[in-house]
């Protein structure tokens, strides 16, 4: 399947999505680009959108795209976070569709404590 990853998404995520050929937004040169717009480019260069946007789906009309979207549901956008929902994104990426949006919800863990000793 071919993957469009959002800017939000660090593109060390690429090499965890086995199986799936990826891309990150700037790597065509769409830096900067809206979502609306970006998923106009999209069209039949990619099967799949990820994204941490989980307002996506309200502020676009996507009714007509014929791009699937996966909104994961990350703590953060940092990469230890975001492996941690790689079997599950894996797995939405088997059965999505053409069309549809798929999310994948947060991580049922802890955040992890951020503070650094002697503080």
């Amino acid at each position: 399947m071919r993957i469009l990853l959002d800017e939000c998404i660090p593109r060390r995520l690429k090499r965890h999505l086995v199986g799936h050929e990826c891309r990150t937004v700037p790597e065509p040169g769409w830096s900067g680009k809206k979502n609306g717009e970006l998923l106009r480019l999209a069209k039949g260069e990619y099967d799949v959108f990820l994204t941490l946007d989980k307002g996506l789906e309200y502020q676009q009309n996507l009714s007509d795209r014929s791009i699937g979207i996966v909104v994961v549901g990350a703590v953060s956008n940092r990469i230890e976070d975001l492996i941690e929902q790689v079997p599950e994104c894996l797995a939405v990426l088997d059965t999505i569709e053409a069309g549809q949006v798929l999310t994948v919800p947060a991580a049922a863990t802890t955040p992890k404590n951020r503070s650094h000793p002697g503080s």
